[in-house]
């Protein structure tokens, strides 16, 4: 069995961890499927509109299970398939998201704006909902 190797940080700076940990923008689009599209499953995640290779996206699940954003537990319906939750520190990334796609549309056009509307005109209810339906699913596993 192969020892977990636990990385050195670069240096002991806060935004140098969070870069460390979230590691790309492959990270975060797995993360934000999962908060705001409910997806659990590798297929889920390979369907996505930005179309992860899958060896990236398999490196990216195992670097969030290690850093504890993430988990993978066995399908019980089929156990050869991985389902993928997030974790208490998963979801405590939901603000941060919520900033990074208000900051984009601030400056970008994008798509989805009745999503960025949602943000923007009560912040505080739309990471509520995004808490509820993490719980909800929570207590259903």
């Amino acid at each position: 069995m192969r020892k977990a190797r636990t990385a050195r940080r670069r240096s002991g700076c806060p935004l140098n961890a969070s870069i460390e940990m979230l590691g790309d923008r492959w990270s975060l689009l797995i993360i934000r499927d999962m908060m705001l599209r409910g997806s659990r499953t590798f297929k889920e995640f390979l369907d996505s509109y930005e179309k992860i290779a899958t060896n990236i996206l398999a490196d990216r699940l195992r670097k969030l299970i290690a850093y504890g954003i993430i988990t993978g537990e066995p399908d019980p319906s089929d156990g050869r398939r991985q389902i993928y939750l997030l974790t208490a520190k998963g979801i405590d990334l939901a603000p941060v998201l919520t900033e990074m796609v208000l900051w984009a549309a601030g400056h970008k056009k994008t798509e989805n704006q009745a999503l960025v509307r949602l943000m923007r005109e009560d912040k505080e209810k739309f990471l509520a909902g995004v808490r509820e339906r993490w719980a909800a699913r929570m207590s259903a596993e």
